[in-house]
């Protein structure tokens, strides 16, 4: 499969049901959800100052990873976060192409808004290596019980010509949040902080 060119040999589904947490059961089960693509690196092994195709293709990749995400969470979603691992012929800067400038719209879109920002990890590593996806709420990025992550590794990628860009998204925060702070029901929702 090509999107803008570029190769992606796969597509990986990751789904965390949660029924316990310590010694006591979730009041309901709680999913996660995580889509990760893997793509060739067009710009492996060579300087490229115009990131211009990376910025495309993480539009592209946004909407298809998101819409596959929402369809295996099918509940209503909760908290997002994005991420993507780099092979070693590829840069940090290739990452942070893909991830910050466009995906986000078809993400927010699929998950029927988002007004808080994404939280986004993105690092360097060799197939197998495993990244935390950062999670929190998606309208109000101060609700403390959903401050999470999801770790997610493919054992084939990336390979060092290869990134591999994923996203998160859940059904609820953590199983037993109890550390105060601003809760979903108190959230305004105006201005993606609180």
């Amino acid at each position: 499969m090509e999107v803008k060119g570029v190769r992606i040999r796969k597509i990986v589904t990751i789904i965390e049901e949660i029924f316990a947490d310590g010694e006591k059961e979730t009041e309901r089960p709680l999913r996660k959800v995580a889509v990760l693509g893997v793509i060739k690196n067009p710009y492996a092994g060579v300087y490229q100052e115009d990131l211009t195709l990376l910025i495309e293709l993480g539009e592209e990749m946004g909407r298809i990873l998101a819409n596959k995400a929402v369809a295996a969470l099918d509940r209503e979603v909760e908290s997002y976060g994005k991420a993507a691992i780099v092979g070693e012929k590829g840069e940090l800067e290739h990452a942070a192409a893909l991830l910050h400038p466009k995906l986000g719209t078809p993400l927010r879109e699929a998950v029927g808004g988002g007004k808080a920002i994404i939280p986004s990890a993105k690092k360097i590593g060799g197939m197998g290596v495993t990244i935390d996806i950062p999670l929190h709420y998606k309208d109000a990025a101060f609700v403390r019980s959903h401050f999470d992550a999801m770790t997610v590794c493919i054992p084939d990628a990336p390979k060092s010509d290869e990134i591999v860009v994923g996203i998160a998204i859940t059904d609820g925060g953590r199983p037993h949040p109890r550390v105060g702070g601003l809760t979903k029901e108190e959230a305004k929702k105006e201005d993606g902080l609180r």
